[in-house]
């Protein structure tokens, strides 16, 4: 079991930068491959970023690559998204996530994640 909670969120003028944790509990994080998603209001829930269990490798969406940059401590059972030179396009509910995609393709699949946070507000202004 697997419990997230995200933090971080707030508002931005566009051009900023903002940071969000998502904090694990539970003996077997580190056995999980980590991701965070966004929703906007009436949209889907769409692929951010995500870092695998092993090897450390990592997985972005194509709308976000250059900007934004996930880590994960397994230490402090912790993963971090770095966002920079946020735009209004960014708007969303952002989501911290726990899985076991097995291959590329599946790190931005929702539905390869078991375990959610409740998500944390990004807002950018223009």
């Amino acid at each position: 079991q697997v419990q997230l909670v995200e933090s971080g969120g707030g508002s931005v003028q566009a051009g900023g930068s903002l940071r969000l944790s998502c904090a694990a509990s539970g003996r077997t994080f580190s056995r999980y491959a980590m991701g965070w998603f966004r929703q906007a209001p009436g949209k889907e829930r769409d692929f951010v970023a995500a870092f695998g269990w092993s090897a450390g490798n990592t997985y972005y969406a194509d709308s976000v690559k250059g900007r934004f940059t996930i880590s994960r401590d397994n230490a402090k059972i912790a993963v971090y998204l770095q966002m920079n030179n946020l735009n209004p396009e960014d708007t969303a509910l952002y989501y911290c996530a726990a899985g076991s995609p097995l291959f590329g393709r599946d790190y931005a699949q929702p539905n390869q994640y078991r375990y959610w946070g409740q998500g944390t507000q990004v807002t950018v202004s223009s």
